[in-house]
């Protein structure tokens, strides 16, 4: 999978509305409620890069309360659990 970082300027009287339409778009995993200069951060993850443009551009840009974006496509995951087998490499049970 492919993931990308979308970070959204909201209508702010229709955040909750907003995160809700977005989160119920196929290929969006999570959107967060943030403080800063953006109110909302959704994770879109799709198998193409291609597939970006339907979910993004089709279909996130044109919710009803979206009023900017700006989307970060990520070149490498890490998670604790990357994290931690890195870390295992090498060691044998019992050490």
């Amino acid at each position: 999978m492919i993931s990308a970082i979308v970070m959204i300027k909201a209508d702010v009287a229709r955040i909750p509305e907003v995160a809700a339409e977005i989160v119920a778009i196929d290929g969006i995993s999570e959107v967060y409620s943030v403080t800063g200069e953006i109110d909302l951060i959704a994770v879109a993850r799709v198998a193409r890069h291609e597939d970006f443009h339907t979910v993004i551009a089709d279909q996130l840009n044109k919710v009803p309360g979206v009023l900017e974006t700006s989307t970060h496509i990520a070149f490498r995951t890490y998670s604790d659990q990357d994290l931690e087998a890195g870390f295992a490499l090498g060691l044998e049970d019992g050490d």
